[in-house]
């Protein structure tokens, strides 16, 4: 079924033009402060951690440095990891999430692997709740050298020197009901298409890279996960957000051709987290904590194969 009630931004089967980006731009509020729930539990762990600035974002006069925390006795005789959180900056416990990790659990990993960890990659979107970025444009759709996100483009140019360095890159999301209340819709209507409704799964899930499942990878993490919070079940089709289930709680998107975040290290082991904040059945902190257990779990796992 085709759901044909038109979003409140441009006009059905047109896609927006520069007017109506700047009429989306007009109904973005800012929501909370990134200056005052993230960069500061950045700088209280820089004595733990060498603090990044990677990038600067200039969005109409509002300024945003972009920070990454890394191992600070960088050992290139060890693997190194990335963690990622806040690529759709409105995915509260991905940002969370990955600051919770490194306050909490990082230092049980020193000595035995590299860290570099980009906690809030999008923070215009981070203070707007929303999942795009300020050009109304999708940073985990667009992590490409030459693409319009400078959320991505800027990802992509902190780890190009460490490149061949990584053996797991996991990338920290939510699927919120909003999703499919406002974020679908405005997908829809700015690509002047009709909105498929679709159904919100309730529960953890995972999304591996098609061209590179390693599904005991994934599985591992679920099970983790589970002790924390519950895994989506499929839907009566079988599939998750309209993907075929490979395993229990994981899909599979090919995630260079989509220019998803985890493409950008070229790491054997990759995955993207997918927690239910929206659940009756989970709390925010259940949600943080999920995200802590799959950093943790990816991490002992991938620690744990042979050299």
């Amino acid at each position: 079924m085709t759901d044909t009630v038109a979003y409140p931004v441009g006009t059905p089967g047109r896609a927006w033009g520069e007017a109506e980006l700047a009429q989306w731009r007009a109904r973005q509020a800012r929501r909370r402060r990134y200056d005052e729930d993230v960069l500061p539990r950045i700088e209280r762990l820089a004595d733990r951690f060498e603090r990044v600035c990677y990038g600067r974002l200039d969005y109409a006069g509002e300024a945003y440095d972009l920070w990454a925390l890394s191992t600070r006795a960088w050992d290139p005789a060890l693997p190194a990891a990335l963690v990622t959180g806040g690529v759709h900056g409105y995915e509260t416990s991905g940002v969370m999430g990955a600051l919770a990790f490194l306050e909490t659990r990082a230092a049980g990993y020193a000595g035995r692997v590299n860290l570099l960890v980009a906690p809030c990659v999008s923070p215009w979107g981070y203070e707007r709740i929303n999942r795009w970025n300020f050009d109304a444009v999708d940073p985990n759709r667009n992590f490409r050298l030459d693409g319009p996100s400078r959320e991505a483009t800027s990802l992509i140019a902190l780890v190009q020197p460490r490149l061949g360095q990584f053996v797991l890159h996991i990338d920290l999301h939510e699927t919120t009901d909003s999703d499919e209340s406002e974020f679908r819709p405005a997908l829809a209507a700015r690509d002047g298409k009709p909105f498929e409704p679709g159904l919100i799964p309730d529960g953890f899930y995972l999304v591996a890279d098609a061209e590179a499942p390693q599904l005991a990878f994934q599985q591992a993490i679920i099970t983790a996960v589970e002790a924390v919070t519950h895994t989506a079940p499929p839907d009566t089709a079988g599939e998750i957000i309209g993907c075929p289930v490979v395993g229990h709680g994981i899909i599979e998107y090919p995630q260079r051709a989509y220019g998803m975040c985890p493409s950008i290290t070229g790491a054997p082991y990759t995955t993207t987290t997918e927690v239910y904040p929206d659940s009756p059945r989970a709390t925010p902190q259940q949600c943080n904590d999920a995200q802590v257990a799959a950093v943790c779990a990816a991490l002992d796992f991938v620690l744990a194969r042979p050299a």
